[in-house]
């Protein structure tokens, strides 16, 4: 089985909202890329779920 290949590429945040997200990635035990790619895939996945809904 072939594992898919990550698209890398730069994301500039304030430092604000870094530390929030190192906060809250350590929180449960991620790194702060882990939590960014959870939170994405969580708000894609509500967006087909609300898209299914109005169509």
């Amino acid at each position: 089985m072939a594992v898919e290949e990550r698209k890398p590429f730069l994301l500039r945040i304030p430092p604000d909202l870094w530390k929030e997200l190192e906060q809250w990635a350590a929180a449960e035990l991620r790194s702060v890329n882990g939590q960014i790619e959870y939170l994405l895939r969580q708000a894609v996945a509500k967006r087909k779920r609300t898209q299914s809904e109005k169509g």
